[in-house]
């Protein structure tokens, strides 16, 4: 299991699994319980470029990033450091 230390929202951290480029799991600490499980459900299953592609630059109440926004974030350094 990777963890990301979110930055920007009410969630503190992700905590996600890949395999084959696919998103096996997705569990956010804190956040908006019921959007954080709706979102981890939605993107389970899905190719990590996918999930970066319609993730990435969600916006939350003007802070610049959200949530999704955060766990594109983290798919990105994940990338970065499996390649």
């Amino acid at each position: 299991m990777n963890t990301y230390k979110t930055h920007g929202t009410c969630s503190r951290e992700i905590l996600f699994d890949v395999e084959d480029n696919i998103i096996r799991e997705v569990r956010f600490v804190g956040g908006c319980n019921g959007n954080t499980q709706g979102v981890a459900a939605l993107i389970k299953g899905y190719d990590i470029d996918e999930a970066i592609a319609r993730l990435k630059g969600i916006d939350c109440a003007g802070r610049g990033t959200s949530c999704p926004d955060q766990l594109a974030r983290a798919l990105e350094e994940y990338k970065k450091q499996s390649a």
